[in-house]
């Protein structure tokens, strides 16, 4: 298992990510902004920038987390453009070495089962276009869209039947969607057989209200070191991305759902280090676990 962390969670200036990387000796980074500009947008010139950047402290790409299908469902011109987002992602990830492109199901206007056809319908132009280029589609498990839990992805995938269309397994996510159920092992398990890439971050809900909030990594609910003992038991190879979201002062429901650009990234880089110690204790603990096991 490799791990990497989100540049935008630290900062929007890439050298300052690179910096945290390179002092945790974590093996690459997640893109999804960077220098104020989402990834769907970056110039040719950006691009070489950031691989010019990474190679210099021998860093790789874990991932391209692009917001592709984060737009409405039924909105021919967003799908449109959607469908561009994707085609530039796949030329971002071929410039810096990964071919796996993290994506959404549309935003959630309601239950997922009276458009299930739909969704998989408007979803399914993306395939081809994949398949074309050599890419992987990971798809994140994401309660602000139709497929929010891993129960829905599990569906989703299953009818789907690609071997170009894998799942973006993200733990904490099931802790905010309506019909989430435990993180780890419940859910886990639903989405195991198609996980190609892993976010780390952690939640719990208000004891109060019962609304759920993101923490520091390893003072919410997930449990992370259970769940990296089973990644690393499983052998699984690919890699597990920090995606802080946690702030000394929280962000707004509209930055978590849309992340990216200068408001986003405020105080990431403390957040980040904090989350970060807190990884490689829980990491270390499950390594043990796991040679326990063996």
């Amino acid at each position: 298992m490799k791990l990497a962390v989100f540049t935008d969670e630290v900062s929007q200036e890439l050298d300052r990510a690179i910096r945290l990387a390179v002092e945790y000796k974590l093996d690459g980074v997640e893109l999804r902004s960077v220098w104020g500009t989402g990834v769907q947008k970056l110039s040719r010139n950006q691009v070489k920038r950031a691989r010019e950047a990474l190679e210099a402290h021998d860093l790789k790409v874990a991932a391209i987390a692009s917001p592709v299908f984060k737009c409405e469902l039924g909105n021919a011109q967003e799908h449109r453009d959607h469908l561009d987002y994707l085609r530039h992602c796949i030329e971002v990830g071929r410039e810096l070495g990964t071919n796996i492109i993290r994506l959404f199901a549309f935003w959630k206007r309601g239950p997922s089962d009276p458009v299930w056809e739909q969704i998989k319908r408007e979803f399914s132009p993306a395939i081809p276009i994949a398949e074309g280029e050599g890419a992987v589609l990971g798809i994140e498990n994401e309660a602000s869209t139709y497929l929010a839990t891993a129960a829905e992805v599990k569906r989703f995938l299953s009818e789907i039947d690609s071997p170009v269309v894998k799942a973006v397994w993200d733990p904490c996510n099931e802790i905010f969607a309506e019909d989430g159920i435990l993180p780890y092992p419940d859910a886990y398990e639903l989405v195991k057989p198609w996980v190609v890439h892993v976010h780390i971050k952690d939640a719990k809900r208000d004891s109060a209200t019962g609304e759920p909030a993101v923490t520091p990594l390893g003072e919410g609910v997930i449990d992370w070191r259970g769940q990296l003992e089973s990644l690393l038991r499983e052998g699984y190879q690919g890699y597990a991305s920090l995606e802080t979201h946690w702030r000394p002062h929280a962000l707004s429901e509209d930055q978590l759902n849309r992340p990216g650009g200068e408001a986003f990234s405020e105080a990431g880089e403390y957040a980040s280090d904090l989350c970060l110690k807190n990884l490689m204790g829980i990491l270390a603990d499950a390594r043990r676990a796991a040679n326990q096991h063996r």
